[in-house]
């Protein structure tokens, strides 16, 4: 699966584009920002581009109102199309977000239930209660996306809703060629329509890659039970912060171990942030603790997924009812001294099959330092982070020998151990 092989890179089109955060009904072909942005991307590594939702919605994307429409405040269809084109004439392949749970109040089955009440054609489309009211006076009850009313949770045992969502997802490859979607909130979606949405995904495309949303909780409800090829590594996500800045290793130690357990032919996406939670950058108390946090990103097991500003360490905070510091619209890419050590993490796992296939083993551990190592068909490499502000000397039992640290090129001869200076971190391929 190409997935596997690739670096992730997410982008919220909307914010991204900087769009009015209320639909106006304008249509303004913000999407083609895009473009401009296509040598970052490939300046970084970047082998796939998520994009949050770009269909018609209300406000922020995850309320769809037509999924066969780019959302006015982004531009045409032929913007989208041209767009997904550009990026995969560069080697660039797209995944959409697919957001089948719910949909917006201006979706227009729903609008229509909202004319005609019980009387309306589409009211099967819906869970809907007509004995009771809602907070918006409609005169009815309604299932919503966990509790809130502006997402509406639309039927998945109706097969006419089965049928409008895989027709438009056709209607995504054929017309963007897009390689694969991301499932929104998969964890609470019917597990027979996550199997026949994967079979019909791989009717359409033999490869197409379907990752879903999975915060909480076993991840083989949705892979073994929903057919999906990767989720959300929201535990490591969490893990990765937590133990810099608690500088216990103890903690994401423990996480990858687990999942080497009960997921061992699985690669989890596996990121540092994105359009939902606090920038990585805002969560870590030393600035000093991002190059390492990314070093183990790049060298645990899973899909690595950067989220856009993220690369040159932005930070943005996550406020009670509002997204919108996480959602920024810059004029242009920056580039520094984080931004170099990612494109280069993505070199050294492009170039290095055991980073990518290897199996995950536990070389040392402590509350400060940690080494883990990645071994695949003779070839092992190692991933040292010290997250203290000292040097340290940390043994290497079983692991001596000649060897070359990717992040310098230098090579050596490893006796017994590797020193790393403060907030040290090396990758150290052995042979």
């Amino acid at each position: 699966m190409w997935a596997k092989e690739s670096l992730f890179y997410q982008i919220h089109p909307l914010g991204f584009c900087g769009a009015p955060g209320e639909n106006d009904g304008n249509t303004v072909g913000r999407i083609r920002k895009v473009l401009d942005w296509i040598p970052h991307w490939k300046g970084l590594g970047v082998d796939a581009l998520y994009f949050s939702p770009v269909f018609e919605s209300d406000r922020h994307g995850y309320d769809t109102r037509d999924y066969f429409r780019v959302d006015c405040r982004l531009g045409t269809r032929q913007d989208l199309a041209e767009v997904c084109g550009a990026l995969q004439g560069s080697g660039i392949r797209v995944v959409l977000d697919g957001v089948f749970n719910h949909v917006g109040r201006g979706f227009w089955a729903f609008q229509d239930v909202l004319r005609h009440g019980e009387g309306s054609a589409w009211k099967d489309w819906f869970f809907l209660d007509f004995s009771g009211d809602n907070r918006f006076g409609d005169g009815f009850r309604y299932e919503a996306w966990e509790g809130h009313e502006e997402l509406v949770r639309l039927n998945p045992g109706n097969p006419a809703v089965v049928e409008h969502l895989f027709a438009a997802v056709r209607m995504w490859v054929e017309e963007f060629g897009i390689d694969g979607l991301r499932l929104d909130v998969a964890y609470c979606m019917d597990r027979e329509f996550l199997r026949r949405l994967s079979s019909f995904c791989r009717g359409l495309k033999e490869d197409f890659f379907l990752v879903g949303e999975m915060i909480h909780g076993d991840y083989r409800e949705i892979l073994d039970g929903g057919g999906l090829d990767s989720c959300t590594n929201y535990e490591c996500c969490k893990g990765l912060h937590s133990s810099l800045n608690d500088l216990n290793f103890f903690e994401i130690a423990h996480s990858l171990e687990r999942q080497a357990g009960i997921y061992p032919a699985t690669e989890l996406l596996t990121f540092g942030d994105n359009h939902d939670v606090t920038r990585v950058a805002s969560i870590l108390k030393k600035r000093e603790h991002l190059p390492l946090l990314y070093g183990l990103l790049f060298g645990m097991p899973g899909i690595p997924c950067l989220y856009y500003g993220s690369e040159w360490g932005v930070e943005g905070v996550r406020e009670e009812g509002s997204d919108a510091a996480l959602r920024p619209a810059f004029d242009r890419p920056e580039w520094n001294g984080l931004t170099d050590l990612l494109r280069l993490l993505a070199r050294i796992r492009r170039e290095q099959k055991a980073l990518r296939h290897g199996d995950y083993g536990r070389v040392h551990l402590s509350n400060g330092q940690f080494v883990l190592s990645r071994r695949w068909e003779g070839e092992t490499v190692l991933v040292a982070l010290n997250g203290e502000d000292r040097e340290v000397f940390v043994p290497l039992p079983g692991h001596g020998g000649a060897g070359t640290d990717l992040l310098t090129g230098a090579a050596g001869i490893l006796e017994g151990g590797v020193r790393l200076g403060p907030y040290g971190m090396a990758y150290w391929k052995l042979g």
